[in-house]
């Protein structure tokens, strides 16, 4: 997962998401990035379509998260399928991407790995 500062210069996205809007509803050709929204970090309605964007649409761009982001949804966001995060002004970076790096495995699947552990 790639980690940027809310001061870093980015690339507009292609598709911006509401945390309402529904991602299967959205015309996906031609798009290499969209951006969801947490407009504050209790709220988690990204987190389903950014699975939903990877599972059911299959769609392989970037998927970056924006608004309150936290070090401590990375992991999770990184698992539903979110591929770049903006960390909120007061995240640190490198705290975001040692936390990135803790974890070698999960039993669980995911987007990345979709076979559980007991499975491969």
């Amino acid at each position: 997962m790639k980690l940027l500062s809310h001061s870093d210069t980015l690339s507009p996205a292609d598709l911006q998401l509401a945390n309402d809007a529904d991602p299967l509803t959205q015309q996906l050709d031609g798009v290499h990035t969209i951006e969801l929204h947490f407009p504050n970090f209790t709220d988690g309605r990204a987190f389903s379509q950014a699975l939903m964007l990877r599972k059911r649409c299959g769609f392989a761009g970037d998927i970056r998260a924006t608004g309150d982001v936290l070090v401590d949804q990375l992991s999770q966001m990184q698992r539903c399928g979110f591929s770049s995060a903006v960390l909120r002004a007061d995240q640190d970076l490198a705290k975001g991407r040692e936390l990135l790096a803790h974890f070698s495995g999960f039993y669980q699947g995911d987007v990345t790995q979709p076979q559980p552990l007991f499975a491969r």
